[in-house]
C-alpha cells in the first residue's frame, strides 16, 4: 500500500494504543505511541522529584530527553536516556500524574515537534488525543475512537488487574471520566475530533472489527493500491 499517515485520536481507554499497533503491522508501518512518550516525561519528572505545578523545571528536563520508541517482538519497547522503561512507564503513579504533565504547553511543543519528525517519511500510524487536531492535520487519514466511559474501564480492569489488584472497577471508571474532562478543557491542544475525522464507536465492536474497518477506510484513501 503506498505510504500514508495514519492519526488515531481517542480518550483514555479506548484502545487506541492495541488498534494502532495492529494497523500498523498490517500495513507495515510504523507505530508511534505519543501516550508512552508523555508517561516517559513524566516519570523522568517523578523520578527527579519534582511536581507538575513546577512547569519551569519540568520543561527543562523534557528538553533534554532522549526518547526512543523500539518495535519489539512483544511490542514497542520504550527507552529513555538509554534505559529501558517500556514497564516503569506504566505504573499507577505515572498514570495519576501524565494529565497534568500533558497540559504543560512547552512540553506539548516539544513532544509534538518530536512526533513531527516522526512522520515526516510518511507510513506512520501514529496515536494520542490531539493528532489528527494539532500534531498531524495533514495525515490522510483521521481516525477518532471512543466507547462509553463504563466499557473503557472494563477494558482497562482487565489489563491492570495483575498490576494493580487493589484499584476496583468503579474507581477506573471514576479515573477515566476524570481523565477525559482533564483532556478536554486543557488550553493547550484539548481532546476534539477533527472535522475531517472519521469517528469509530468502538463500544460494540471487537479488535478484529476495528482494525478491518480502518483497513478498509485505508484501501478507499489510496484507491486500493
Amino acid at each position: 500500500m503506498e505510504k500514508i499517515n495514519i492519526a488515531i485520536d481517542g480518550p483514555a481507554g479506548a484502545g487506541k494504543s492495541t488498534i494502532a499497533r495492529l494497523v500498523a503491522n498490517e500495513l507495515d508501518f510504523v507505530y508511534v505511541d505519543t501516550g508512552a512518550m508523555y508517561r516517559a516525561v513524566t516519570w523522568s519528572i517523578l523520578k527527579a522529584d519534582l511536581r507538575p505545578d513546577q512547569e519551569a523545571e519540568v520543561v527543562q528536563v523534557a528538553t533534554r530527553l532522549d526518547i526512543r520508541l523500539v518495535p519489539g517482538k512483544d511490542g514497542q519497547q520504550v527507552y529513555l536516556d538509554g534505559q529501558e522503561v517500556t514497564a516503569a512507564i506504566r505504573s499507577a503513579e505515572v498514570t495519576g500524574n501524565v494529565s497534568r504533565i500533558s497540559q504543560i504547553p512547552e512540553v506539548r511543543r516539544i513532544l509534538t515537534d518530536k512526533q513531527k519528525l516522526l512522520a515526516a517519511d510518511k507510513g506512520v500510524v501514529m496515536d494520542g488525543r490531539d493528532i489528527g487536531s494539532s500534531v498531524l492535520p495533514d495525515a490522510e487519514l483521521k481516525i477518532f475512537l471512543t466507547a462509553s466511559v463504563r466499557i473503557r474501564a472494563e477494558r482497562r480492569f482487565k489489563e491492570i488487574q495483575d498490576d494493580r489488584p487493589e484499584v476496583t472497577l468503579e474507581q477506573l471508571e471514576q479515573e477515566i471520566a476524570s481523565r477525559d474532562r482533564m483532556d478536554e478543557q486543557r488550553e493547550t491542544s484539548p481532546l476534539v475530533q477533527a472535522p475531517d475525522a472519521v469517528l469509530l464507536d468502538t463500544t460494540e465492536m471487537s479488535i478484529a472489527e476495528v482494525v478491518e474497518r480502518i483497513l478498509e477506510l485505508c484501501r478507499a484513501k489510496v484507491g486500493g493500491k
